[in-house]
């Protein structure tokens, strides 16, 4: 497994998909959330969308190898269902989820799973990639940057960490990472 964390904005989700284009054998771990669709996502392909009553029950019966209520009423989780989807399928799943989530795999599965942080130079470039995307209010932004700035807090946990302050060295790094990584 290659679980990828960080701070929302900070490219992890770019990284993942140069990876899932490069040829590795990975598929996508798609997350679950109880949030609302956000522009062209898909349900079943960029996540699972369930409304809280859903994810909780969820909970309840057990069905997450992780989750969290990442902001109230705003739940993230790991499907059992999904991981075993693709195992199935012969490959090693890749995951792009929140910071809290990747430490709780990385401490279930041990040394089968390599957890990479993706770190923005700074605050203030998270900041300005945040502004640039359009999808927050000022609240909304203001609750993600605090949030980004307690989970950077969380580097150090982390097997590997990928500071993103130029895109093509990053997706070099990565790939050179993880293509390491599966390869050992």
């Amino acid at each position: 497994m290659v679980v990828f964390s960080a701070p929302s904005g900070s490219g992890k989700t770019t990284l993942v998909h140069h990876l899932l284009d490069a040829g590795l054998p990975l598929e996508f771990s798609i997350s679950a959330a109880s949030r609302s669709i956000r522009g062209k996502e898909v349900h079943g392909k960029d996540y699972y969308f369930y409304s809280v009553e859903e994810f909780k029950k969820k909970i309840n019966n057990n069905d997450f190898v992780e989750w969290e209520e990442v902001y109230q009423n705003h739940f993230y989780g790991t499907l059992k269902s999904e991981l075993q989807r693709i195992w199935n399928s012969g490959k090693h799943i890749i995951f792009d989820v929140d910071v809290v989530g990747g430490l709780n795999i990385k401490r279930q599965y041990g040394e089968k799973a390599l957890a990479v942080f993706v770190k923005p130079p700074s605050i203030i470039d998270l900041e300005k990639r945040l502004r640039g995307r359009g999808t927050e209010d000022e609240e909304g932004l203001k609750k993600r940057l605090d949030k980004a700035a307690y989970e950077m807090t969380f580097a150090d946990q982390f097997d590997v960490v990928i500071v993103n302050d130029d895109l093509e060295t990053a997706k070099k790094t990565v790939f050179n990472v993880v293509s390491e990584f599966l390869n050992s």
